[in-house]
């Protein structure tokens, strides 16, 4: 039935262009998103476009309560999966919690912890399903959509640059953990990219620091599906590694804005 791969968070932005990179390389597609309208049109017009593959979407919320992951909702997720025969043998973890406006002495605990067990223990029980399965089937891969404030923070996002410092060392566990059964797993890390936040806001982003970068330019959502696609579909011998694409941001110490 062909290779299948299994995105989170698909029906906006970068999910978007992860969707139709897979889909145009022959890819079964399964994706998720928390909206359950938004993840019905996204079905309807995926399978419009992609008629030669099987696209299936799901509604899927990570948490039960800020304290709590869903693990049932995974364990459903997969179990329908598997009865329509298909083996996700690629998962991309692209959904997050943004955490945005997050204060360190404005906001309860319960906020911390929603996004670190969206960003880090959710992404562990999907990696968990998707890999029992990948090791039955001889092998796979698992590519998580970092970000390079894993590195480098910014102003109010505590709780989303600890997840995502986080996230890569998950990864790296994993991949040292799975790599015995032939399933890779790597991180893609983007820096700003051009979503609808950007559209909205085009004022704000004309000035802000991280869009002037040494290439003079910011990713777009394709830049992002294709880094994700070469760690799935390309770098057989490749595991436990990053992949920088933020048009060289994180290699400067301070940005280098024209007058």
């Amino acid at each position: 039935m062909g290779k299948t791969v299994l995105i989170t968070g698909a029906c906006i932005n970068t999910g978007v262009a992860i969707v139709e990179k897979f889909a145009s390389e022959g890819y079964n597609v399964v994706f998720t998103g928390r909206n359950m309208e938004k993840v019905h049109a996204k079905e309807k017009e995926y399978r419009e476009s992609f008629p030669n593959v099987e696209i299936f979407g799901y509604h899927i919320d990570s948490l039960i309560d800020e304290r709590t992951v869903d693990e049932a909702s995974v364990e459903k997720l997969f179990a329908d999966i598997d009865a329509r025969g298909l083996l996700a043998d690629t998962l991309v973890l692209n959904a997050a919690d943004q955490g945005l406006g997050m204060k360190v002495f404005e906001n309860p605990l319960t906020d911390m912890m929603k996004v670190i067990n969206t960003n880090v223990v959710w992404n562990f029980c999907l990696s968990e399903h998707a890999a029992r399965r990948m090791k039955e089937n001889g092998g796979g891969n698992i590519v998580f959509v970092n970000s390079n404030t894993a590195y480098r923070a910014i102003p109010d996002r505590v709780a989303y640059v600890a997840s995502k410092g986080g996230q890569l060392g998950l990864m790296r566990a994993l991949a040292l953990d799975l790599g015995k059964y032939n399933i890779r797993v790597n991180a893609v890390l983007p820096g700003m990219i051009k979503t609808d936040r950007w559209e909205k806001n085009p004022d704000f982003y004309a000035n802000v620091p991280s869009r002037f970068t040494p290439i003079g330019d910011v990713a777009v959502g394709e830049d992002i599906a294709d880094a994700v696609y070469y760690f799935a579909a390309h770098a057989r011998n490749t595991t436990g590694a990053e992949l920088v694409v933020d048009g060289g941001n994180t290699i400067q110490l301070y940005p280098i804005i024209p007058e």
